[in-house]
C-alpha cells in the first residue's frame, strides 16, 4: 500500500514537473517571439530611416564652421566668422529654387566666402587662416531647433578655421534654415515648407518629429 502511495506521489510530482517545464518553455517561446518581432520591426524602422536620410541628404546643403580649437577665444572668433559669412550670403546669395542651384552658387563663390572669413581672422589678430570647402562628410544625429537630421552622409559648405579641431556651429543653407533666428534655435516655417515640398510625407514627419521615440514610431510597420 505504501509502495503504491509512493509511486502515485512520484507520478504526481513527475506530472507537475512536466507541466512546469511546459509552462516555462511556453513563456520562453513567447518571449523569444516577442523579442524577434520587436527586433525585426526595429531593423525595418532603421532601414526606412536610413533610406529617408539618403533622400534627405540629396535635398539639403548644410553649413558648418568648425573652430580652430575649443578655447574661449577660438570659439568667440568662430561666432564672429559665422555672423560675417551669413551676412555675406544673406546679401549676395540669390534665392535658389533647387538644391543644385544653391550648391552651384556656393561653389562659384568659395573664394569670396573664404575671403570674408579670412577678413575676420585678420581683424581679430588670429594666427591662423580660413578655408572654404564643399565636401561630403558623415554626421551624427543632429537636431536643428524643431527639425531633426538623422545620422549619415551630407554635403556641406565648411568654413574651416585653423586646425578646425574645435566644436563647430552649423545650420542648413538649403532649404533656408539659417537666417530665421539669430541663435538658430528654431527652424522657420518657410524652411520647413521647403522641406515638405521635397520630401515624402513620412520623411517630413520624421524630420519634424519632437523626439526619437516619435521618429521611430513613424516607421514601424
Amino acid at each position: 500500500m505504501e509502495r503504491k502511495r509512493i509511486e502515485a506521489n512520484k507520478q504526481f510530482n513527475d506530472n507537475r514537473r512536466k507541466q512546469w517545464i511546459c509552462v516555462i518553455l511556453s513563456i520562453c517561446a513567447a518571449s523569444f517571439l516577442t523579442w524577434a518581432v520587436a527586433v525585426n520591426r526595429s531593423l525595418a524602422a532603421e532601414a526606412r530611416i536610413e533610406k529617408t536620410q539618403i533622400r534627405l541628404a540629396d535635398e539639403v546643403l548644410r553649413f558648418h564652421v568648425p573652430a580652430n580649437s575649443d578655447s574661449k577665444e577660438d570659439q568667440r572668433v568662430k561666432r564672429e566668422v559665422r555672423d560675417e559669412v551669413l551676412s555675406y550670403m544673406e546679401d549676395n546669395m540669390t534665392a535658389s529654387p533647387t538644391v543644385d542651384e544653391a550648391k552651384q552658387w556656393v561653389q562659384a563663390h568659395l573664394d569670396e566666402l573664404e575671403e570674408t572669413a579670412e577678413s575676420v581672422l585678420v581683424r581679430e589678430g588670429m594666427p591662423y587662416h580660413a578655408r572654404a570647402v564643399v565636401r561630403t562628410c558623415y554626421f551624427p544625429d543632429k537636431r536643428y531647433g524643431d527639425v531633426f537630421f538623422p545620422k549619415g552622409y551630407y554635403e556641406a559648405l565648411r568654413i574651416e578655421l585653423g586646425l578646425a579641431n574645435g566644436h563647430n556651429w552649423w545650420c542648413v543653407l538649403y532649404p533656408n534654415l539659417c537666417f530665421t533666428d539669430a541663435t538658430c534655435s528654431a527652424a522657420g516655417e518657410e524652411g520647413k515648407e521647403a522641406l515638405h515640398n521635397v520630401l515624402t510625407e513620412d520623411a517630413y514627419e520624421m524630420v519634424t518629429a519632437v523626439s526619437k521615440f516619435k521618429i521611430k514610431s513613424y516607421f514601424f510597420g
